[in-house]
């Protein structure tokens, strides 16, 4: 049997951590949302003529902009009725960017034959065209134009440059990771000498909980433009290697064959790749040996490693070889006895 079929009884990567009771609520608000759209809307259709008091809202001018038109400058008044319609617009945006990515993923994503983060990524980009579409809603109900705002937009790009260039390169940084996928949610990953475990991956920074449950925040760019070691990107198979020092004078065909029968006592190690033992090196005070096993599991490496040092250490034992130790030789000269 293949390490990779082996492999298959493995669980697969978790790509998102939306539980079903957060998309139930994500759920209900989209549905409590779009009632509450439709109602208002026919209402204010059905009932508007009878509520005249509502036009008072569209003759409430808070302030005017003047335009560029065909037939000279053109004055554009705001109202309070489209300073509300500009906030309805966002609030809606901004429920549909919170909910819809889960509810798309679970509803569709799910069913389609996509590759492991690629869900993931496509729900994080939509969540991202949700609030900009929002947010250039709301500009235009307020009359902000492309041609009114491209000014300000490049003094902001300016400043964006000097002053928050690291957050934009961790924002872009962030795009490069959901396209090109080099950490998906779940992968065991090690950087900057931290080793964790994907949980999130923000527009900022990515977070890795580590070992001990410690949640480390490190900046995109980070990942991007220093050295990465994913240990389940492509194959979660691992190696293992044991070091052993035995005692001059052992066999050392007899400890060869005593490694291997540690590592075929482990439920861990897998059959293919098969586990070797091979004597290595004459050391100062030990003959050195190493056992290399593969294991199917970031998960199993520790379990792994002490279930092969017990089963060492006792067929050591009951076979009389010596797990060696540095030994040094002191020879002590004293004084020369006085002649008499």
């Amino acid at each position: 049997v293949s390490a990779r079929e082996e492999q298959k009884d493995e669980p697969l990567l978790k790509e998102d951590f939306v539980d079903l009771k957060t998309i139930s609520a994500q759920g209900t608000m989209l549905l409590k949302t779009a009632i509450a759209v439709i109602f208002i809307s026919l209402l204010w259709l059905t009932l508007g003529w009878t509520l005249p008091t509502l036009e008072i809202l569209d003759t409430v001018t808070l302030w005017s902009t003047t335009s560029q038109g065909s037939e000279g400058e053109v004055i554009d008044s705001i109202s309070l009725k489209q300073m509300l319609f500009a906030f309805t617009a966002l609030i809606i945006t901004l429920i549909a960017a919170r909910n819809l990515p889960g509810l798309l993923e679970l509803l569709i994503l799910n069913y389609l034959p996509l590759a492991q983060g690629t869900s993931f990524a496509i729900s994080t980009l939509l969540k991202y065209c949700l609030i900009i579409t929002g947010l250039i809603s709301f500009l235009n109900f307020l009359g902000l134009e492309w041609g009114k705002l491209q000014w300000l937009i490049a003094a902001l790009g300016v400043g964006l440059g000097f002053g928050l260039q690291e957050i934009v390169a961790n924002f872009v940084s962030g795009l490069i990771i959901l396209f090109e996928k080099p950490v998906r949610i779940g992968d065991t990953v090690t950087i900057g000498g931290v080793t964790g475990t994907v949980s999130r991956i923000q527009i900022r920074a990515t977070t890795i909980t580590d070992w001990d449950r410690k949640e480390v925040i490190i900046p995109n760019k980070t990942f991007i433009t220093d050295q990465l070691v994913n240990w389940s990107l492509t194959d979660a198979i691992t190696r293992v290697i044991i070091n052993v020092g035995v005692a001059y004078g052992s066999d050392t065909d007899q400890v060869r064959q005593l490694l291997l029968q540690a590592a075929a006592s482990s439920s861990n190690v897998l059959k293919d790749p098969s586990p070797t033992a091979l004597f290595l090196a004459f050391g100062a005070s030990t003959l050195d040996f190493e056992l290399r096993a593969h294991v199917n599991s970031m998960d199993n490496r520790s379990q792994t490693i002490d279930e092969l040092h017990t089963a060492i250490d006792n067929l050591f034992r009951a076979n009389q070889i010596e797990i060696a130790f540095p030994q040094l030789d002191l020879n002590l000269k004293g004084d020369k006895p006085a002649a008499e």
